[in-house]
């Protein structure tokens, strides 16, 4: 895939496109990281609220760019605020789990429920106060309804997909899009979303059974090497020593060869399939969107996403191979260090130091080279592929709605569920 290039402003009225060059975002993203690393993470605030600025004022719609004007220091108190709030949880876990021990089990499955349902409470929160700091054409948009409410509705929905292997997924998807759309807004101009779950499982269907089959014919074929009527027998008898050696047998070689060729085939076929399930969602997905009379309709390709992919896994191979060779030059610089020469105190410790360093740069380079390959070309894409219909509406909006607080975004960025 090519850089992302400065795309003038069209005159379709219902024209959206990405202006921002590619070059000045890996710039802003490797200065971030630098200052990550070395604040410590504190500046990632001051990182997000950059990005945010950079895609938003990038992002025209309608000859218009969109604006974030939100703060730093909004979402470092909202961290603060969500910390406050999650360490006296965290504490308390821990005394169950030490008090009790195995016998935790229970109130520490409680104890996860709840974290997931304040998760989902916090992602419905960081969308709040992301959609209060966007403006356009002067008017912000706006967010209402019960946060608890969709947490409850989703952890409910995620609970039925997980128990039908993904199959309720988009059901799940649509409930949760109507729930949000509906309470979403442009100044007076209400959302709602029309995208239809049975269509998104139309399209999602064959790589479900890509992806799912290789299980079930594992399973199928793990079945056939057990001897049933023994293990019945077996089992009538309380005969454990038998039970084990039937169901041993099963584990074999050949059971375990079966089983790696699924779980293998499986991944595999998820692996490959990624990209165009993400397309298809994404599309159906902006062809739902709805303010007013105004509609969106999506034209994006798999094609496109995956040649994003493709581009990531070329620059993850090369950066690599570079910290393959630091790495080298890490281990050379240790065995220095640790030479019967020197006190090994201090030399322990700057080897320690070393690695930290390498281990927080790889990281940090690894997160900086999908958020510019993947994260903002996916943005782009999204954005060009994109056409308005009734953008005339758009011209008599009038202003409504707040600015929200950022303690959704800060417990969302604690339990690790946060996004642009």
């Amino acid at each position: 895939m090519t850089s992302v290039e400065v795309l003038g402003p069209d005159s379709s009225a219902g024209a959206v496109a990405f202006l921002g060059n590619e070059g000045a975002y890996w710039r802003l993203r490797i200065k971030g990281a630098a200052l990550v690393m070395v604040t410590l993470g504190i500046y990632r605030f001051w990182l997000a609220t950059d990005v945010r600025r950079f895609l938003w004022s990038n992002t025209e719609i309608a000859g218009e760019t969109l604006e974030y004007n939100g703060l730093a220091t909004e979402l470092l108190v909202g961290f603060l605020f969500a910390v406050a709030i999650l360490v006296p949880l965290y504490t308390a876990f821990a005394i169950v789990a030490l008090a009790f021990g195995s016998v935790a089990m229970s109130p520490l499955a409680v104890g996860l429920v709840l974290l997931a349902l304040l998760g989902e409470f916090a992602l419905y929160r960081a969308r709040r106060y992301r959609l209060t700091r966007t403006v356009f054409r002067g008017v912000r948009f706006d967010q209402h309804g019960s946060a608890w409410h969709y947490a409850l509705r989703a952890l409910a929905w995620w609970a039925l997909a997980i128990v039908t292997l993904g199959l309720a997924y988009p059901w799940a998807q649509a409930s949760l899009q109507r729930f949000k759309m509906r309470n979403t807004s442009y100044g007076d101009l209400p959302g709602r979303f029309e995208g239809s779950g049975s269509a998104l499982f139309l399209r999602g269907l064959p790589m479900w059974l890509l992806v799912v089959g290789p299980l079930a014919v594992g399973i199928v074929a793990l079945a056939a090497l057990i001897d049933w009527d023994a293990l019945s027998n077996a089992l009538a008898r309380g005969d454990d020593d038998a039970v084990a050696e039937i169901m041993g047998a099963m584990i074999g070689y050949r059971g375990l060869g079966i089983a790696l060729a699924a779980i293998g085939a499986s991944l595999g076929a998820a692996a490959l399939l990624y990209p165009l399930f993400q397309a298809v969602v994404m599309r159906w997905w902006i062809s739902g969107l709805r303010f007013g009379e105004v509609s969106v309709i999506s034209r994006l390709r798999a094609a496109q996403v995956y040649r994003v992919y493709l581009r990531f896994l070329l620059y993850i191979m090369l950066f690599a191979l570079v910290a393959l060779v630091a790495f080298v030059a890490c281990l050379f610089a240790i065995a220095a260090l640790l030479g019967p020469s020197h006190d090994s105190n201090p030399a322990e410790l700057a080897a320690t130091a070393i690695m930290v360093v390498l281990y927080v740069t790889v990281a940090l380079g690894a997160s900086t080279i999908h958020q510019v390959v993947v994260t903002a070309a996916v943005w782009r894409l999204t954005a060009q592929s994109a056409e308005l219909s009734g953008a005339q509406a758009l011209e008599s909006v009038r202003a409504e709605g707040a600015p929200s607080s950022a303690l959704g975004e800060g417990l969302a960025d604690a339990l690790g569920v946060g996004g642009i």
